[in-house]
């Protein structure tokens, strides 16, 4: 369980934290991403079974567009998780931090920025995952794919 409580951080923090870079930037891989942004989508494990998750992230961006903190709590019927990220955006390149407050881990992320998709991949001790998000107006479709007990999630986001 708890490589699937990590796999699911990984992917919000992946996911959602490259969903949300523009709060204020006016140029770069976030524009017109800014806000608060709500969905719900579907984990799923190992032997196929899935799970209901629902997500609800908050993003701030440096006043030049290429810094990202980003807080995000999802939930399911069994679980609950507190993420927090900070991300930097370079050239296209995108790095950065994220922890776990609840269970007290965290990891890095890594990936490429361009058109309005965000190819990254999350890492913690024990686990990878790869992310896609793409965003278009104010949808986001996030989907996690990983080896392991957690096998992937497909998310949309609408932003509010």
């Amino acid at each position: 369980m708890k490589v699937f409580g990590n796999a699911v951080r990984a992917i919000a923090i992946g996911g959602l934290v490259m969903a949300s870079a523009a709060a204020r930037a006016e140029s770069g891989p976030f524009v017109g991403m800014a806000g608060v942004w709500s969905g719900s989508g579907t984990i799923i494990l190992e032997g196929g079974a899935t799970e209901r998750i629902r997500c609800r992230a908050t993003y701030a961006v440096s006043g030049d567009g290429a810094g990202l903190n980003q807080s995000l709590t999802c939930a399911s019927d069994s679980y609950k998780f507190d993420l927090k990220s900070d991300v930097t955006a370079q050239n296209g390149t995108l790095t950065g931090q994220w922890s776990e407050s609840s269970r007290g881990v965290g990891g890095t992320l890594s990936g490429r920025a361009g058109n309005g998709q965000f190819n990254v991949v999350v890492t913690a001790p024990a686990f990878t995952a790869n992310l896609v998000l793409a965003t278009q107006g104010k949808k986001q479709n996030v989907t996690i794919s990983s080896e392991g007990q957690f096998k992937g999630a497909k998310i949309a986001l609408t932003r509010s």
